[in-house]
């Protein structure tokens, strides 16, 4: 096979998954004609981060498809070993800003390239591409720690509020795959360093990764008095702006809020936050991604979904799923759409309806593979499923099932 042109190896890749060329391609965002020339050798294949979009559909180590021996575990790209909690452990116990005291950093990294570095795993974040984004966290952390212990006045704010964006970075994506002590580590030194960004937008958001770390953790009610305390705080009007950022992170904090109170059954608490992140999202009027949040008007019917979910009423999910236009629901970033759908599934368990319940969960691992194959909550649904399915399995679910790992 080390042989292989790397088109050739593309195609035999494709075919061991039993993927059609039409599939590949519109996981990839690519056309089949595209997808027929760089197996048949007529279009090169020179871009890495083409490949490594490639070898995540694929579930192969990059190195595959370059016809070198595979560094790590082929399902890597997937989702997290303990190496790579280890890696991110040791990177989150560093502390750069004391050791700076004592003997300044002499060439800390360009900020330049550190927002570019930033803004990458952001989106690595959005798209669900859970298991590249975690092999690149360490690194980014160190880098993002010494450049904020190596930069001053107006430098050292930007070079802090990027360390506290990689630290919400990595709590968010350790909190997807049930590393929910670590998530809050890094969510509570992002709200730290927010504080020496000089940022309140920033810190904010901190507090929604906190919050939700915490609800992980099972403790959904100091989750919840957090939430609404510092959206209380940063609330449009009075002598705060009603600027799109603000409204946004504002909003943010009353959905994490309801998803809290909807984890221990207060459902008066959750329509009144909801109401709450209803009217901000009227007003900022479009589902937008400011601080990273994707708040606004579809977002809100998500979490609406979700909170229906967690308060037992599948049937009241399923309807507000049901009418949320498509259009809208596709322009969300992966991520969303697969989370959503990952909820969907489990309102419609909780109707008793597992064959919807199975293709909801096919419909969010053609999205965000990494989202449904990684996440404990999906692993739970899965098993549903499989325990509850009378008769054969449909064969797209049995395979789902055998590539996460999950047997009845």
């Amino acid at each position: 096979m080390d042989e292989l042109p790397i088109g050739r190896r593309v195609a035999y890749w494709r075919g061991r998954r039993k993927m059609s060329q039409q599939v590949f391609a519109d996981r990839l965002g690519k056309s089949k004609s595209w997808v027929d020339k760089v197996e048949r050798g007529v279009r090169r294949l020179d871009k890495f981060s083409v490949l490594y979009e490639i070898a995540v559909i694929l579930r192969i180590d990059v190195q595959l498809l370059l016809g070198k021996d595979p560094e790590r575990r082929t399902d890597a790209f997937s989702c997290i070993d303990q190496v790579e909690v280890q890696e991110i452990r040791a990177a989150l116990e560093q502390y750069a800003s004391m050791t700076v005291y004592f003997d300044a950093v002499s060439y800390p990294p360009p900020l330049s390239d550190m927002r570019k570095a930033v803004t990458h795993a952001w989106l690595t974040y959005q798209y669900g591409r859970y298991g590249m984004l975690t092999r690149a966290l360490p690194k980014l952390l160190r880098e993002a720690q010494a450049a904020d212990a190596g930069y001053g006045g107006e430098q050292g704010k930007e070079a802090a509020h990027l360390l506290g964006q990689v630290y919400q970075i990595a709590s968010s994506v350790l909190r997807k795959l049930g590393e929910c002590e670590l998530a809050w580590l890094a969510a509570d030194r992002s709200m730290a360093v927010a504080q020496r960004a000089d940022d309140q937008l920033l810190a904010g958001v901190a507090t929604a990764r906190v919050c939700n770390a915490l609800v992980a953790m099972g403790r959904a009610r100091p989750a919840l008095e957090l939430n609404v305390s510092i959206a209380n705080r940063l609330a449009p009007g009075g002598m705060n702006d009603s600027a799109p950022d603000r409204l946004s992170v504002y909003g943010m904090l009353l959905l994490q809020g309801a998803m809290a109170a909807a984890r221990f059954g207060d459902s008066d608490t959750v329509e009144d936050l909801l109401h709450g992140a209803h009217e901000a999202a009227l007003m900022l009027g479009s589902d937008q991604n400011h601080y990273w949040t994707s708040f606004g008007p579809t977002n809100l019917e998500l979490h609406r979904a979700a909170a229906a979910v967690e308060l037992g009423d599948g049937g009241r999910a399923v309807e507000i799923h049901q009418g949320i236009p498509e259009p809208s629901f596709n322009g969300l970033l992966p991520e969303r759409r697969a989370h959503h759908l990952l909820d969907i599934a489990r309102g419609y368990a909780q109707l008793g309806d597992i064959a919807k319940a199975g293709e909801m969960l096919l419909r969010g691992d053609r999205l965000a593979p990494s989202e449904i194959r990684c996440r404990p909550i999906a692993h739970e649904v899965m098993s549903d499923v499989l325990r509850r399915t009378r008769g054969a399995l449909p064969a797209p679910i049995a395979e789902l099932a055998e590539q996460m790992g999950v047997g009845v």
